[in-house]
């Protein structure tokens, strides 16, 4: 057994009931008003749209960071146009596909 210690009934059947989310709505509506719960909703609402977009920002940015230390730290645009000073080709008005295509000629 465990030592004769009992749990407090948390673990796994830790799931909302219906009485349960009577009660959490009823504390809501005591707490902030029936007027403000839907502008609480709104941003609680915002503020999870905002968390996600930014795990996905730090997601992306995970997965681009072993590239940039690859090139020493630099964005892609900031390597290829050192590439193409040092190759002696001319970058100004030229997308970053015509510079590569340029200095593997």
């Amino acid at each position: 057994m465990n030592g004769g210690i009992r749990s407090a009934g948390f673990g796994k059947h830790m799931a909302f009931g219906t009485q349960e989310l009577v009660i959490v709505l009823v504390a809501f509506f005591i707490l902030f008003g029936a007027e403000r719960l839907p502008k609480l909703a709104r941003a609680m609402g915002q503020a999870k749209g905002g968390f996600h977009e930014g795990l996905a920002d730090v997601k992306k940015a995970g997965d681009t960071t072993e590239e940039d230390l690859e090139r020493g730290g630099r964005t892609e645009a900031a390597a290829l146009t050192e590439k193409a000073e040092e190759s002696g080709v001319e970058i100004d008005g030229k997308t970053p596909e015509e510079v590569e295509e340029e200095m593997a000629d």
